[in-house]
């Protein structure tokens, strides 16, 4: 579910609310002393983020300067002929 970033319009209290695109858009302020409207803001948004043991290795870019180990060809300093 997408993060979506809202505003007070009476008291400027921001905060950030996990709710389905397909959900409607939440219309009053969530502070105890405050009833006022809120609007939801525009943000940049965020990158996807992987978590978990989920991944491989090679799901990842090789660091340069290290030896591959599945070379046959490689010595013992890390040099590869390959």
């Amino acid at each position: 579910m997408p993060t979506y970033s809202y505003r007070c319009k009476s008291c400027a209290h921001t905060f950030e609310a996990f709710h389905s695109m397909s959900a409607e858009p939440l219309t009053k302020c969530p502070e105890s002393l405050c009833s006022g409207l809120v609007e939801k803001l525009f943000g940049s948004g965020a990158g996807m983020i992987f978590k978990g043991g989920g991944f491989y290795e090679t799901d990842y870019k090789k660091k340069t300067g290290t030896p591959d180990t599945n070379c046959n060809s490689c010595s013992s300093a890390g040099s590869c002929s390959e």
